[in-house]
């Protein structure tokens, strides 16, 4: 496997990672869990950048969908190089 391989393939998996964050965030009570907390603690230099720019709209938080959509972007470009 080439480097180049490897980073689009973990980048691939930030991205499953926000999505479950996203999903997780639902449950306010679920913050508690320490698996909550490792998703947090691994999401978090992703998602808080794009939060401070983004502010939210609403109860709605775009942030998770901007990071996604970017974190498969250079996945993609990344794995075509």
């Amino acid at each position: 496997m080439h480097l180049a391989q490897f980073i689009a393939y973990l980048l691939q998996a930030l991205a499953w990672l926000i999505i479950a964050r996203a999903l997780v965030s639902w449950f306010p009570n679920a913050r508690n869990n320490p698996i909550v907390q490792v998703l947090y603690q691994i999401t978090d230099p992703i998602m808080v950048p794009i939060q401070k720019v983004m502010p939210r709209m609403g109860m709605f938080d775009f942030s998770p969908l901007v990071a996604v959509l970017v974190l498969i972007f250079l996945s993609n470009a990344i794995a075509r190089a």
